[in-house]
C-alpha cells in the first residue's frame, strides 16, 4: 500500500472548504492527475454519492468509481476502485480563526500482480501529493 499525506492552511472558512471538497466532481480543478470526474447519481452530495473519475498516471488513462463514504463537518472519506487498485481519499478539516487547516491523505492498495509495482510507484505518488499541496490552496482561495 502507498499512503501520502499533506497538510495545508487556506484562507477560507471551514464550511465553504468542506462543501467544495465534498463534491468530488471538483477534483479536476485541484488534482493534476484527474482529467474528468462525473457524478453517477442525481441529488444532493451526501454519503453514498458516486462519481466516475478518469485520471492519467504514467501516460495511461484509468477510471475509478468513487463513493462518498463519510461526510461529517470535520471529515470526508471517499473510496474509489477498479480491478487494479482501491483508493481512499480522506480529508480532515478544522476551523482556525476564519482560516481552515486541511489534511489530505490518499492511500492506494493495489490488487493482484499490480501489488508488485507498489514500491516503485511511491515517488510518483509523492510528486502528485506535492502538486495537490501547491494547487489546492490556490483553488480554494480563489473559489
Amino acid at each position: 500500500m502507498i499512503s501520502v499525506e499533506r497538510t495545508m492552511v487556506v484562507d477560507r472558512p471551514a464550511e465553504e472548504v468542506l462543501r467544495y471538497l465534498a463534491d468530488f466532481g471538483n477534483t479536476p480543478e485541484w488534482d493534476p492527475g484527474t482529467e474528468t470526474c462525473t457524478r453517477l447519481d442525481p441529488g444532493p452530495v451526501v454519503e453514498g454519492a458516486r462519481w466516475r473519475n478518469t485520471s492519467r498516471f504514467r501516460g495511461r488513462r484509468t477510471e475509478l468509481d468513487y463513493l462518498l463514504v463519510q461526510y461529517r463537518p470535520d471529515r470526508l472519506v471517499f473510496t474509489g476502485s477498479n480491478r487494479t487498485v482501491t483508493a481512499t481519499d480522506e480529508i480532515t478539516i478544522r476551523a482556525s480563526g476564519g482560516r481552515t487547516l486541511l489534511v489530505y491523505r490518499a492511500s492506494l492498495r493495489f490488487n493482484g500482480l499490480a501489488r508488485l509495482a507498489s514500491p516503485f510507484l511511491r515517488a510518483e505518488f509523492e510528486w502528485l501529493a506535492d502538486a495537490v499541496e501547491r494547487r489546492l490552496p490556490v483553488v480554494l482561495e480563489g473559489s
